[in-house]
């Protein structure tokens, strides 16, 4: 965990003051987070039941073996993920680099716990609601399924220029920022969709918006935003999708007293 991580989650690791019993930490958060009104590809909740006292959890974007491992070397005995281990739809066969992340998992008593989409768009501690704090966005409304699209301005009456908007994401998200596709027209709506939002696209086009910021898009999706005359920008998957699990470690903190830390595995996508 890298210092700035401490910033963004105002205090995500603290010294535990008690335990949890596993069930109650994630019926609450299933409550918390809504989950029972998704359909989506993940299985959101518990996905491998481990110890059944929580007193240290391990949060991070993705459930892969380096973040498992992380977790066991940190004495933990949960992780928590956006990306879990468990897809709808995926091979069912525990093989490979199935087999040794589950291994680790049970090896190690581990509980393995996901939220994707509701964790996207959680009102207070989503991946959307984070992307919009830290580019100071402000939301005026949602557009799409589940409100995965959010809609706002970057102040009231605010207009800027599509090279401007798209150097400040650069400010906030890094070197990795990039621009796909210009607008000639003034920037005043702006969509956002943390991840691999570009399916969306065509959402915000329709919902008026003169730009729009995700993590990553498909090919296809530069020349639909040319041609619609969207400015199209993205500032990665992972990248955007850090803030959700960061703001939940440090809610679960605040609520319980677990310790929870935040652990950065780098993807470049």
């Amino acid at each position: 965990m890298r210092a700035n991580d401490m910033n963004e989650s105002d205090a995500v690791r603290t010294l535990a003051v008690r335990a949890m019993d596993r069930n109650a930490l994630v019926s609450h958060l299933d409550t918390y987070l809504d989950v029972g009104r998704f359909k989506d590809a993940s299985f959101n909740g518990l996905q491998v039941e481990g110890r059944p006292l929580v007193s240290r959890i391990v949060v991070g974007v993705t459930a892969n073996l380096a973040l498992i491992e992380a977790a066991v070397a940190a004495d933990a005995q949960m992780v928590i993920a956006h990306h879990g281990l468990f897809w709808k739809g995926d091979d069912p066969r525990v093989v490979g680099f199935k087999r040794a992340r589950l291994a680790c998992v049970l090896a190690s008593g581990l509980n393995v716990v996901a939220y994707h989409l509701p964790l996207d768009v959680h009102p207070q501690l989503g991946n959307n609601a984070e992307l919009a704090r830290r580019l100071q966005l402000k939301q005026t409304g949602t557009v799409g399924e589940y409100g995965l699209v959010s809609l706002g301005r970057l102040g009231e009456g605010a207009v800027v220029a599509t090279r401007t908007l798209a150097a400040f994401v650069a400010r906030k998200f890094g070197s990795r920022v990039a621009l796909h596709a210009e607008s000639a027209r003034p920037i005043r709506t702006i969509a956002w969709c943390t991840g691999a939002g570009g399916a969306l696209l065509h959402d915000a086009i329709a919902a008026g918006a003169d730009a729009f910021i995700t993590g990553e898009v498909a090919e296809h999706h530069v020349h639909v935003a040319r041609e619609s005359g969207v400015a199209l920008i993205t500032a990665g998957h992972h990248a955007t999708e850090r803030g959700g699990v960061i703001a939940l470690a440090a809610y679960v903190t605040r609520q319980f007293g677990i310790e929870a830390q935040f652990v950065e595995v780098p993807s470049p996508l």
